[in-house]
């Protein structure tokens, strides 16, 4: 999909404005997030890939005109300069699976002017979006330690590509699977599933549909024991592996009840039938809190299967994200709202022991420090094939070892500090007295 309708309203309105006026000088946008949700310490960069997609096949089909000049009443010059326009411009982005803090730029654009306009509502709407889940995700695997974690999520995700999504931005937060087909194949992750309890309820008994099960499929035979009696559906499970000598280590799935309790009197049963190897799977409204405190209560939990809480980000389900301009036609520009105030210019964070620093691009990095923003995009063309995600995946667990206890804390988070570089400051200071002297001489001034 092309894309040039992708847009709210006001993006299409002001770049028509832009375009009539010839006005094609090369814009600068932020993108970042103003603050952290509450009770979060870090938040974990996702939805780069998408963005970059979309940039590069980024234009008007002529239904979208059309539907312009019918539907909106666009006039046919601007209907023309939609038709002719391409993204042409340069993005520079802290990579995916990086852990970045409140207003650091995750990306920023560098276009003419309506380009950059026009790329807005997406860009926002990808990494707000995956990077919520995958922060979210990240949280789940800090609490699990070495269990492993499937993502559950497609079935009640806002949308078919929000679950596609959730699949990819929690594999790069370090889930180990996803339950979503579709996005195993089209990412290369791994598909895990068990079965449901309507497949055990359409059979006469437990070991009836776990025979059947295991029977079809000896190499996945993970038995789901708490559609009756848990107690006795670990029974059924332990006599079908018996009695089939299964290949490789068997599981079972708890996915109600005191998973807690339930986990460990399933381990003794298992390690008492001989099967020290046997897995188990919890599941069932799970979420990094939920999870922390199963371990806490030595759980003997090999696996979860998380879904729901953490594919719509339940507790923090948006950033309060931005797309701002800071700079234009080579000067500085800012923005004075209350509560809202923008840094301006283009921007590189440097990190190093001590925190981050937020300064201008181009700026020396401060001693020990390493730049997180890098060039992924120029003249409107990737400078890069994709990049793999097992690369994204190691980056994102490396950043998470690096991050204080206090900021991967599940309550009451200490964020990593972020300092503004003398740099920067100076220059929002003087612009900041420029604009408010300009704003107040103009009060009762005639309009150009």
């Amino acid at each position: 999909m092309p894309g040039g309708l992708l847009a709210d309203l006001y993006e299409l309105n002001m770049a028509a404005s832009y375009l009539r006026r010839a006005m094609s000088g090369p814009a600068t946008f932020s993108l970042f997030a103003r603050r952290l949700p509450a009770g979060r310490g870090f938040l974990v960069a996702a939805g780069l890939e998408d963005c970059l997609q979309f940039l590069e096949g980024f234009s008007f089909t002529g239904d979208d005109l059309e539907y312009l000049r019918h539907a909106q009443g666009y006039d046919q010059d601007t209907l023309t300069a939609f038709a002719g326009l391409r993204f042409t411009g340069d993005v520079r982005a802290v990579p995916e699976g990086s852990v970045v803090f409140a207003d650091e730029p995750l990306l920023e654009v560098t276009a003419p002017i309506a380009e950059a306009q026009l790329a807005e509502t997406v860009l926002l709407n990808h990494i707000t979006f995956q990077t919520s889940v995958a922060t979210k995700a990240a949280r789940c695997v800090l609490a699990a330690g070495a269990a492993r974690l499937v993502d559950f999520a497609f079935r009640r995700a806002q949308g078919i590509d929000a679950g596609l999504a959730v699949a990819r931005a929690s594999a790069i937060a370090g889930f180990s699977a996803t339950s979503n087909v579709e996005a195993a194949r089209r990412y290369g992750l791994t598909a895990a599933g068990t079965m449901a309890h309507s497949f055990i309820e359409a059979f006469g008994s437990e070991t009836a549909a776990f025979t059947a099960f295991a029977r079809d499929f000896p190499g996945q035979a993970t038995f789901l024991v708490d559609t009756y009696d848990t107690e006795q559906g670990v029974r059924a499970a332990i006599e079908v592996a018996q009695r089939l000598r299964l290949p490789g280590p068997v599981g079972v799935r708890l996915d109600s009840g005191d998973l807690a309790g339930l986990a460990r009197m399933a381990r003794r049963m298992l390690d008492d039938a001989g099967l020290p190897d046997a897995r188990i799977f919890a599941s069932g409204g799970l979420d990094e809190y939920a999870i922390a405190d199963l371990v806490a209560r030595g759980a003997p939990v090999d696996a979860y299967g998380v879904g729901t809480k953490m594919g719509v980000s339940a507790d923090a389900p948006y950033l309060d994200s931005a797309y701002k301009l800071v700079a234009y036609a080579g000067r500085p520009v800012m923005k004075l709202s209350p509560g809202k105030v923008t840094e301006p210019g283009a921007k590189q964070v440097y990190r190093g022991p001590d925190g981050d620093v937020l300064a201008l691009n181009g700026e020396p990095a401060p001693p020990g420090c390493k730049p997180l923003l890098a060039s992924v995009m120029r003249d409107g063309r990737r400078l890069a094939t994709a990049e793999p995600l097992a690369l994204a995946q190691r980056r994102c667990a490396a950043e998470l070892s690096w991050l204080p206890p206090s900021a991967r804390a599940l309550r009451n988070p200490v964020p990593v500090p972020v300092t503004v570089s003398p740099q920067l400051t100076r220059q929002r200071d003087r612009l900041a007295a420029e604009l408010t002297q300009r704003s107040q001489s103009s009060i009762g001034s005639e309009p150009a």
